[in-house]
């Protein structure tokens, strides 16, 4: 009888440990497959992740061959034309020698064509663009013409839009910009950079429902035909 027990027990234990076998093979397959699809996953991320990055530095390229990322003067009017044909995003300053704050805004706009590679920045002397110039009814100096898809969607004329001051920082130029979608702007576009600031200056905040057209008819058409 005892000799009976020992192997009915021995039995069970057997019959126990494969069952113990069986599941922790059947998990060890389980664990497999999911580090498997864990690893194809990673892997796709990777591929998705150098796809985007290839995408980004030909976009970057293609800019940089299109003479973004400077801040440059172009010789005349017709070359207006071409420039804002070839790029989606283009700020033109029309300035003149003796205008001071036509120089203050160069400083601005230089930091910000390094910054901003998705937009052209450009400048454009008035004596040298009197057809343009009456065209786009250039009336301030200075003035900056935001074009988008080659039609000025929007102007900035002098400095009443950043504050009504010479002292105005680059940060109030770029949220300005950011307002009319002419540059990729991070930052909150319901508040410019100086409120909440203690400043001397004026503000008038902008109505982004009214920002596009300055009180003009309708945009204009950068074309020349």
């Amino acid at each position: 009888m005892a000799s009976q027990s020992m192997d009915i027990t021995k039995v069970l234990e057997q019959q126990v440990l494969q069952t113990v076998c069986a599941v922790e093979e059947q998990l060890d397959a389980e664990l497999e497959k999911l580090e498997r699809m864990d690893e194809e996953e990673l892997e796709k991320l990777k591929e998705r992740r150098l796809e985007a990055l290839k995408k980004a530095q030909k976009q970057k390229q293609e800019w940089l061959s299109k003479g973004h990322g400077e801040y440059r003067e172009i010789p005349s009017e017709k070359d207006f034309f071409c420039e804002v044909k070839e790029s989606k995003n283009v700020i033109c300053h029309f300035y003149r020698d003796s205008t001071f704050r036509s120089k203050i805004l160069d400083k601005h706009l230089a930091i910000l064509a390094k910054k901003h590679l998705e937009t052209k920045f450009i400048k454009l002397n008035v004596e040298k663009a009197p057809f343009l110039t009456e065209r786009l009814r250039i009336k301030v100096i200075p003035t900056m013409a935001l074009v988008k898809d080659g039609k000025t969607k929007d102007y900035v004329v002098g400095f009443t839009d950043l504050g009504n001051t010479d002292e105005f920082s680059t940060e109030m130029l770029e949220w300005r910009l950011g307002c009319s979608d002419i540059i990729n702007y991070s930052g909150n576009l319901l508040e410019p950079p100086t409120v909440g600031k203690k400043s001397g200056s004026k503000f008038t905040k902008i109505d982004k429902k009214t920002i596009r057209g300055k009180g003009y008819d309708s945009d204009s058409d950068a074309d020349d035909d």
